[in-house]
């Protein structure tokens, strides 16, 4: 066990050295081959107008039958819609992987055990999550509610 422990801080003062030997050239590289996408000079304003740009491009990519959006003044942003609004590539998704689970229950003598280990995963992510969402709301008390 001690030999091992060695062996990792070997690898790790390694792996530092390697990093702090070529970590700046690396750095300074990248920074050339991308300087076309450099805002200068790097302000609040110019954050916030790409932010509002991202958003209002990607809501623009979003095309809902029915769908009217009106934007008024800089930072007003209104949404008529006769439909609620949804996610294309997120729904198409979710049909997708229910269509894989419909086909495994199906062939389920045929499951690996590699399949039914991952299902369990997920499960037991979700169940974590629930219970991390119940904690949160709680007010981070395990106990119960403060009263």
């Amino acid at each position: 066990m001690a030999s091992k422990l060695q062996q990792l801080q070997s690898q790790a003062f390694q792996a530092s050295k390697f990093v702090a030997k070529h970590g700046t050239a690396y750095y300074k590289q990248l920074l050339e081959q991308n300087k076309q996408y450099i805002q200068e000079p790097p302000t609040v304003e110019k954050c916030n107008e790409l932010a509002k740009q991202l958003f209002y491009t990607r809501l623009a990519s979003y095309k809902v039958p029915g769908m009217r959006i009106l934007v008024s003044g800089k930072d007003e942003f209104h949404l008529h819609a006769n439909r609620k609004v949804f996610i294309p590539g997120r729904t198409e998704s979710f049909w997708k992987e229910l269509d894989y689970v419909k086909q495994l229950w199906k062939n389920r003598k045929e499951l690996k055990v590699e399949d039914a280990g991952i299902a369990a995963l997920f499960g037991m992510e979700c169940f974590a999550w629930y219970c991390a969402g119940e904690i949160v709301g709680r007010g981070f008390t395990f106990t119960g509610y403060y009263v």
